[in-house]
């Protein structure tokens, strides 16, 4: 496409003048703000105790799988990336903002947080209302605020000028990411909003006990009935009140015949034994340990939680961006949305099942090449044109002319054999 018809095409989210556009804030073109308007923010009551790094560790476990557009073969395999500007914004940059990986971050906090969010593209090729064919330029999460039968009210922030505004776009041209495990996490009644519920309890019930109150309750010497006795007795309290209040270390002095009792105890429930058991809950329904949330856990735990928890996620999101941002014409000629884990980072170099062992078994069987290998341990390619080709170097390679090293070491032997041979004949000859 020409300069001129792609600058007359472009497409802005921001700068439609659609009727059903409903921008928010009216502070002029240009403000500033101390911290960054456009990083989720969670509820409240999400940021206390382990819920928040409950989210953040699923949240960065999310964000280390790989998602890229790509094109497939008929049997749907991955053959190779695609050259596009969707691939740009999930591989390089989604938006001036944010990286990939923040950006694929993003997504997973919003999800857990809010159960449901919008991935926007804003800047497009092409206005996504006339031509489903655009190109994707950069990407925002939106927070779904309203639902319509066609559309759908989201909060997008706007880089051009720092604030977050509401928009009302089509389903169409939005991918709508809905949180897998949305009845553990995001329920009225799940498991995960019931913790929060006793944590907020919890924390009520520790500001109480640490509030600094006496507590105390004043027997004085006479019977209280009459509204004098009871002005006297008002009058003794904020007597004592005021004593300790202005004292440096908290002293008063009372009278002989009264007589003080203090109710300053700890407070006896059960909000920690229900913490803990829902704590305990949670982590098994959402197939976390705490060997996974603190990095010591094994193999077969790794396999289990990225199986359970967060390949559901990846599949929700590429699902999606799948059904919006590809065409069904993009889908017939190969394209698609994939995502990539890779599951060597689990695996110990040395030992029986590390990575030599895998290595020696994967070039013997032609399933990966020398160089694949060494880009998997960290290492620089091979220059050897060997290295880049699916052959077993234990067996004789006739089409590239090499031989392994075992029959190069037999034909040497054989060769020293026959030379001796003929030195012994020639020796008994003489």
């Amino acid at each position: 496409m020409a300069i001129g018809d792609r600058l007359r095409h472009a497409w802005d989210a921001f700068a439609r003048t659609e009727p059903y556009t409903a921008p928010l804030g009216g502070r002029g073109e240009y403000w500033s703000m101390g911290g960054r308007p456009d990083r989720l923010r969670p509820m409240v009551f999400n940021e206390r105790s382990i819920i928040s790094s409950i989210y953040t560790r699923l949240g960065i476990d999310v964000a280390a799988v790989e998602v890229r557009h790509v094109r497939v073969d008929d049997e749907n395999r991955y053959l190779e990336d695609v050259d596009s500007g969707l691939n740009n914004c999930l591989t390089l940059e989604a938006n001036m903002d944010q990286p990939a990986r923040a950006f694929r971050q993003d997504i997973a906090l919003t999800l857990f947080d809010r159960g449901v969010c919008a991935v926007v593209p804003v800047d497009t090729s092409i206005s996504p209302l006339q031509n489903g064919g655009f190109d994707i330029k950069t990407l925002r999460i939106g927070h779904i605020m309203m639902w319509y039968p066609q559309h759908i009210r989201v909060s997008l922030y706007n880089e051009k000028t720092g604030l977050r505004e509401e928009l009302t776009l089509p389903k169409s041209m939005c991918a709508i990411i809905e949180n897998p495990l949305y009845s553990v996490m995001n329920e009225p009644s799940s498991t995960l909003q019931r913790l929060i519920h006793k944590l907020s309890l919890l924390d009520s019930s520790d500001e109480l006990t640490a509030s600094g109150k006496l507590d105390l309750i004043i027997q004085l010497p006479y019977v209280i009935k009459s509204e004098a006795r009871r002005d006297a007795a008002e009058k003794r309290r904020k007597d004592i009140e005021f004593q300790l209040k202005g004292s440096q270390y908290g002293i008063a002095y009372t009278d002989g015949t009264e007589k003080i009792t203090q109710l300053n105890r700890p407070a006896e429930n059960n909000l920690m034994s229900q913490v803990e058991y829902l704590t305990n809950l949670l982590y098994i329904q959402l197939g976390l340990t705490p060997e996974v949330m603190n990095g010591t856990a094994d193999e077969p735990a790794m396999l289990n939680y990225m199986n359970r928890t967060i390949e559901p996620v990846c599949d929700a999101i590429v699902e999606s961006m799948r059904a919006k941002f590809l065409t069904k014409t993009a889908r017939t000629q190969g394209q698609s949305v994939m995502y990539f884990n890779n599951r060597f980072k689990l695996i110990p170099i040395g030992g029986e099942g590390g990575i030599a062992d895998i290595a020696d078994k994967f070039t013997r069987n032609e399933i990966a090449s020398s160089n694949e290998i060494r880009q998997l341990v960290g290492w620089k390619p091979s220059t050897e044109p060997k290295a880049d080709q699916l052959i077993n170097s234990n067996m004789p390679q006739g089409d590239t002319g090499v031989e392994p090293a075992d029959a190069e070491t037999e034909g040497i032997e054989a060769d020293l054999d026959d030379a001796e041979g003929q030195l012994d004949a020639a020796l008994g000859g003489g």
